[in-house]
């Protein structure tokens, strides 16, 4: 699945919605006045014109109003859902929702059909999408993101045995410096309960960080955003497969940074995941310096989050 397609963008009036989706519930206004419902999201009832709105949850029975059948990608991120079953639904309470249906052949597909809401899920930020499908069918896993290869596979390749280099070992230890990365760690989610108790552990509970409504209306991205600093401490969360292991050492110790940036936010919901590269190896006179590069980016994302030049000291 493309990567590339575009994705929503929560605005102060609509975020409940999409916040919504992400918890897997269907949050639609009602007018407190009227008791009129109403979808699209907006400020006022079409109704009676009251600015009393109330996001409530609703069941999310549905039936087809109408549909087409789309051949050619709008988009050529969008050529991996072809052909596109786009409808319009009704829900029980009256308001019409555009969307795609998925898990139906097209023969199967008919007006005023009962249908149910999937809560699919978008990419591996947490983002969600309202779909719909056929009462029979298993809203659960037509939600889920298609399996990654390398979990496709039942037998997959045992990892390789590390290279051990000893410590005294100058001309091997040089030969670890390279331009090229690691491949991936695991993933992490950065959710907002983590982000949040990292700003209640270390202080830091600037709004940005801690007020999703807030951030909503006033961030330049959309939402809350993880600290640098957490995102940093993370990397300990990840492992890494480097391809080598030192040996010969009586200690090791974590150095210190010598460069530590922030380059991109890592939005609360975001996967994220890390690869590193050897960048110096140099002799000091308490024992031996090794520089690790480490960065740190959310999921899909060509830019890092976190780029941190981890100074390893190993002393005899």
């Amino acid at each position: 699945m493309s990567n590339n397609k575009p994705m929503p963008v929560p605005t102060e009036i609509s975020a409940p919605f999409w916040e919504g989706l992400k918890a897997e519930r269907l949050l639609i206004q009602q007018c407190n006045a009227c008791q009129h419902w109403v979808f699209y999201p907006r400020r006022h009832c079409p109704s009676c014109l009251a600015h009393d709105l109330s996001w409530r949850d609703v069941g999310g029975g549905a039936s087809l109003y109408s549909f087409t059948v789309a051949r050619i990608a709008t988009l050529p991120d969008f050529a991996d859902e072809m052909p596109q079953k786009l409808a319009v639904v009704e829900l029980d309470e009256g308001v019409r929702i555009n969307t795609t249906l998925v898990g139906l052949d097209e023969e199967e597909i008919r007006i005023g059909m009962r249908l149910q809401p999937v809560f699919a899920e978008a990419d591996e930020k947490g983002t969600r999408l309202l779909r719909f499908t056929g009462m029979d069918n298993d809203a659960k896993s037509l939600g889920r993101l298609p399996a990654k290869a390398a979990e496709a596979v039942g037998d997959a390749a045992p990892t390789p045995a590390p290279r051990l280099i000893a410590l005294d070992d100058e001309a091997a230890l040089q030969s670890l410096v390279s331009d090229e990365f690691s491949t991936w760690s695991d993933e992490l989610v950065v959710d907002q309960p983590l982000i949040d108790a990292f700003a209640a552990l270390s202080g830091d509970d600037y709004w940005i960080h801690t007020d999703p409504e807030r951030a909503r209306k006033d961030s330049p991205f959309g939402g809350t955003i993880a600290h640098g600093a957490l995102v940093q401490v993370l990397q300990s969360r990840l492992t890494l497969t480097l391809g080598f292991e030192i040996t010969g050492f009586s200690t090791m110790v974590n150095y210190g940074s010598d460069r530590l940036r922030f380059p991109a936010p890592v939005p609360a919901g975001s996967r994220i995941h890390l690869r590193a590269r050897v960048k110096n190896v140099a002799r000091v006179k308490s024992g031996t310096q090794l520089t690790l590069e480490m960065n740190t980016h959310v999921v899909g994302s060509e830019r890092p989050s976190v780029i941190n030049d981890l100074v390893i000291l190993y002393m005899q």
